[in-house]
């Protein structure tokens, strides 16, 4: 009977851990704010979206002012998107684009079609356009606009994420919670605790596996989606998907590490608990 209830310990943990382990790591870098923004940061390191968001930012500074020269405009944007201060500011226009979805307090003048859209003025703000700015008479307006996508679909709208901000943490250190103690009662009900050990960090490996084999699947669907996205956008957008599935498959290699590691630490115990009964029959 008991192990029965050890197998069946064993299965609820293994399934929670399946269920925690992205929630919390969507809660961390998703829904979070300041991990987004993260994320962000760490995506404007990238050559492609550094040149991408070069190109784009050209066309915004020839749209302020058609008399701009999109050479130098051009060859500036690549400078300032090369340069040290660029990650910071793209995290802070991504941050927008996370306040448009996850709170209502977004200024009503930069969504007046409901699309969801990214602002450039923090960048073109940038000391870097400075000069050339003033030597074409262009003032940056308050924002720039740009929109992610031109067909978003009817539930991304301003704050259509706002229920999913609010509750998420909550539910992520929950299933933290649940996760842990369901390993602790795993633990009790077993009979042999070194063979436990063993089965947690073979689930923790079998999670992370299924989670790369997800991420795999998910690469079309994933595809279908950023298909509203065009040109600089698209690329912008590719970018930080692929940063994205690589903060994930971190998170993987970790948890099957420590999966390992507990498969190792479960033998050892098995052994001295061997050897200890050994020498008690003697």
């Amino acid at each position: 009977m008991r192990s029965v209830a050890t197998v069946f310990m064993w299965l609820v943990t293994t399934l929670l851990l399946a269920v925690t382990l992205p929630a919390l790591w969507v809660q961390q870098n998703l829904v979070d704010r300041a991990g987004y923004a993260a994320l962000a940061q760490r995506a404007a390191t990238n050559p492609d979206l550094q040149s991408a968001a070069a190109i784009e930012l050209t066309t915004q500074v020839g749209r302020l002012s058609a008399g701009a020269d999109a050479a130098v405009v051009g060859a500036i944007a690549k400078m300032y998107t090369a340069g040290s201060s660029f990650p910071g500011q793209f995290a802070q226009a991504n941050a927008f684009a996370h306040r448009w979805l996850f709170t209502d307090g977004v200024d009503s003048a930069l969504d007046a079609q409901g699309k969801w859209v990214i602002d450039f003025a923090p960048m073109l703000s940038d000391v870097a356009f400075t000069q050339t700015l003033r030597d074409y008479n262009i003032t940056v307006p308050t924002s720039v606009p740009i929109p992610l996508t031109d067909n978003a679909p009817a539930g991304l709208r301003p704050g259509s994420l706002r229920v999913i901000g609010m509750w998420a943490p909550w539910a992520a250190w929950g299933l933290v919670a649940l996760c842990a103690v369901s390993v602790l009662l795993t633990l009790m009900a077993a009979r042999n605790r070194g063979k436990t050990l063993v089965s947690l960090g073979v689930s923790a490996v079998l999670v992370g596996a299924a989670g790369w084999a997800a991420i795999e699947l998910a690469q079309r669907p994933l595809a279908t989606a950023l298909d509203n996205t065009s040109g600089n956008i698209r690329t912008i957008a590719d970018v930080m998907v692929a940063t994205a599935e690589s903060g994930m498959h971190q998170w993987l290699t970790v948890a099957m590490t420590a999966g390992g590691g507990l498969v190792i630490v479960g033998v050892l115990v098995s052994l001295l608990a061997g050897l200890a009964r050994h020498h008690s029959a003697r």
